[in-house]
């Protein structure tokens, strides 16, 4: 015969266990993991647009084109057209804005801070648009590694700054941009690789977002190739 009194004690330890399970999680998802350091350079932004501007009068003169950015010019880029505050090292904001950028792939920053919460994907089954996505993020870095690109974003989440760390591949499929995820933390929680692909599948694969991830006519393919972003122009 079952002894009541040893189900309530074992109902309470479950409880305890669940209560502070779900009490750690909660830390470790609000808990930001740190920032990747790339180093800062000033003359980043006018490397960028010479390259370019290279590869527009190659492609000009009908030669082949390539446009090669390491990380520094890479951020510089992205705070430029992403209309983030341009940081260093020491992760403070510089009040001097890097010059316009003229590239074939732009993304177009969209007002309204803080409309929409970018972890919606993660668990959500109505997805947001990269525009909604854009306009609660605070903060973008991005190192890369090998053939990996490595992506931290500081966003907010009702009044909070949360990190968003995500690692993957980078690949055109059939004129598309798409990203293949390895690994990524929400804070300073692992997410399990289930998670990710699914989140990551139906972002970019919805009718909202698939026109914006369409590469421009001119350009053949982007991937990261030794710790570069490579963009290749036909």
């Amino acid at each position: 015969m079952s002894d009541p009194a040893l189900f309530k004690k074992l109902y309470r330890v479950l409880s305890w266990t669940s209560l502070a399970g779900l009490v750690i999680t909660l830390g470790l998802v609000l808990r930001k993991s740190p920032a990747p350091q790339v180093p800062f350079d000033p003359t980043a932004a006018v490397r960028v647009e010479q390259k370019f501007s290279a590869a527009d009068r190659a492609r000009a003169a009908g030669q082949p084109s390539q446009v090669q950015l390491d990380p520094t010019e890479l951020n510089s880029y992205l705070t430029q057209n992403l209309s983030l505050p341009e940081r260093g090292l020491s992760g403070g904001s510089s009040t001097e804005q890097p010059p316009a950028v003229s590239a074939g792939a732009s993304v177009q920053p969209s007002g309204g801070a803080n409309s929409a919460n970018p972890y919606s994907p993660l668990g959500g089954n109505e997805q947001p648009t990269l525009e909604q996505v854009q306009s609660a993020v605070k903060d973008v870095k991005v190192d890369m590694d090998g053939d990996v690109v490595k992506a931290y974003v500081i966003f907010d989440f009702h009044g909070k700054d949360m990190s968003l760390e995500l690692d993957g591949h980078l690949k055109s499929d059939n004129g598309y941009l798409q990203f293949v995820p390895i690994a990524g933390k929400l804070g300073s929680l692992p997410l399990p690789q289930s998670t990710l692909d699914s989140a990551v599948e139906k972002m970019m694969n919805s009718p909202e977002n698939r026109e914006k991830l369409k590469l421009p006519n001119d350009v053949n393919d982007i991937q990261i190739v030794d710790g570069h972003a490579v963009i290749s122009y036909k």
